[in-house]
């Protein structure tokens, strides 16, 4: 039996882990909204900028993009842009134009205040995997469809870290539910087993309708004050190359008129759904995406937007995505330096194409989270427990991720290059002088429980003693860690009568048959 003791603050906390021989704590950072202190890495000269942001509004004036839903076709017909058939063209005064009218950053308040998010202003938040068909730990030791319990789990390991900062789509697809009400039952298990922002699948007009809904339910708002701030937000991809669907654009209109959060994604793999090159698929990219905040623009001036990017090479041979890859960090940042140049809030992803939990995982994920920093994201998709491109999710890679985003986190904490003179320490080092040590200094021992941490899986130990105790791997720490969260999870605080209220909603819809599963 794992022992586990318990401190927690704004519903994360300190949790313990067996080895094989004893039990060691977890102790993670507290809830904080990470700020990007350093500038960002741009990659593109003054020129280059002009010539990609050129291109892409050639694309949107010349080319035009195919928005597959009427709906849309008539909006945007209606605003002035050059409409045949399903083909829209806009010109660059247009584009600009609207695009000025998004709010350069935005907060996100969920059903609990206090996990209020800002989307902008140098801040850089991490979510946790979505959406993979497929599920893997150690104990089953293979990859296995989605159930609604791994679901709920990897939602509860979303709870617990402090270093996730919203709920986003389905930690893994629970293909043991039906696809008609399966989005019922996640969101509710989201908002009753989690209390960060929450995202909506724009999968069509149930399915978004239901989620704001629940959504409101559970903040206990009416409707007008869903609507005067953004609760939660929803994602859509364009269809690479030059396409928006039907039911994705569906929900984005419907979030938009509703202003709530609004991110675009074109998924852009250079070489199959776009050029070869890195400045094309971003050229590519950000036309596609830049039409989409056009139309919410024109739905609702100000609905707060965001541009993504899901830009990366693919393996030539097979057509498999690659992740991590050299490619991949010099588009995020690419992109970065173009989401600034619009004034645009950015999302990014911590990404990686390995199939288990192992070192390849690991440097690939870091090597996407890396490019965030250095992009200047602002929203980070699939922080943690992403494998297989998206496929699989693991809830060993989530606490070993976790681990890195505690880190990177405390990277950015400004406190490290504190040079006041208190920081500068120069009378610890008077005290000192050219003999003995800083250990038993005052300076030392009144900052060292506080000004710094342990990350939670180090557990440092030279070869001999690690070999002692056990010689326990990573992941195999990682998949204790996991089992030791669930045994002591406690969902955040919901009354009853909200609850029975979500409950009595799910019931209602389910009996009037959910959402459509054709488009």
């Amino acid at each position: 039996m794992n022992e586990v003791s318990t401190r927690r603050k704004r519903g994360g906390g300190r949790a313990g882990h067996a080895t094989r021989r004893g039990t060691a704590a977890i102790e993670q950072l507290p809830w904080i909204l990470p700020v990007n202190i350093d500038r960002p890495t741009e990659p593109l000269t003054e020129e280059g900028v002009a010539r990609i942001h050129d291109t892409a509004m050639v694309i949107l004036e010349e080319l035009g993009i195919e928005f597959l839903n009427p709906e849309a076709v008539r909006i945007l017909g209606e605003a002035g842009c050059r409409v045949s058939g399903e083909n829209v063209r806009m010109d660059r005064e247009m584009v600009m134009e609207y695009v000025r009218k998004a709010p350069s950053s935005f907060t996100m308040t969920p059903r609990n205040p206090e996990r209020q998010i800002t989307m902008g202003s140098n801040h850089i938040l991490f979510g946790n995997v979505s959406s993979p068909p497929s599920y893997w730990d150690l104990e089953i030791g293979r990859k296995v469809s989605g159930t609604r319990e791994m679901c709920q789990n990897l939602l509860k390991l979303t709870q617990y870290f402090n270093c996730i900062h919203f709920a986003g789509g389905y930690p893994v697809e629970p293909v043991d539910l039906h696809a008609s009400i399966r989005h019922l039952d996640v969101l509710y298990d989201k908002l009753t087993l989690t209390d960060k922002v929450p995202h909506a699948y724009s999968l069509g007009k149930e399915r978004v309708e239901d989620v704001m809904e629940m959504v409101r339910i559970a903040a206990q708002l009416s409707d007008a004050e869903f609507e005067a701030s953004p609760r939660m937000y929803t994602n859509i991809n364009s269809t690479s190359p030059l396409k928006h669907d039907y039911p994705m654009l569906d929900g984005w209109m419907r979030c938009a008129a509703r202003n709530q959060g609004c991110i675009v994604t074109p998924f852009t793999l250079a070489g199959a759904m776009a050029p070869v090159t890195m400045a094309g698929a971003v050229a590519q990219s950000l036309a596609e995406g830049l039409s989409a905040i056009v139309l919410a623009q024109i739905i609702r001036p100000g609905a707060p937007c965001a541009i993504g990017t899901f830009t990366s090479n693919v393996d030539m041979k097979s057509g498999a995505p690659a992740f991590g890859t050299p490619e991949y960090m010099r588009a995020t940042q690419m992109t970065g330096q173009m989401a600034r140049y619009y004034g645009l809030p950015m999302r990014s992803s911590g990404v990686c194409a390995a199939n288990v939990p192992d070192g390849q995982a690991m440097w690939e994920t870091e090597h996407s989270l890396w490019a965030a920093i250095q992009s200047g994201t602002n929203m980070v998709y699939h922080a943690a427990g992403w494998l297989e491109g998206g496929l699989i999710a693991s809830p060993e890679k989530f606490v070993m991720d976790c681990e890195v985003l505690q880190q990177l986190i405390r990277y950015m904490d400004p406190a490290i290059c504190d040079v006041s003179d208190d920081g500068l320490g120069l009378e610890a080092i008077r005290e000192v002088g050219s003999s003995g040590h800083f250990f038993g200094t005052k300076h030392t021992q009144e900052r060292y429980t506080t000004a710094f941490y342990q990350p939670f899986l180090s557990d440092w130990k030279n070869y001999e003693a690690w070999e002692a105790a056990g010689s326990i791997w990573t992941a195999e720490r990682a998949h204790h860690v996991y089992k030791a969260i669930l045994e002591d999870f406690e969902a955040p605080p919901m009354e009853e009568s909200v609850r029975e209220e979500l409950a009595a909603f799910v019931e209602r819809r389910k009996s009037e048959g959910g959402a459509p599963t054709d488009f």
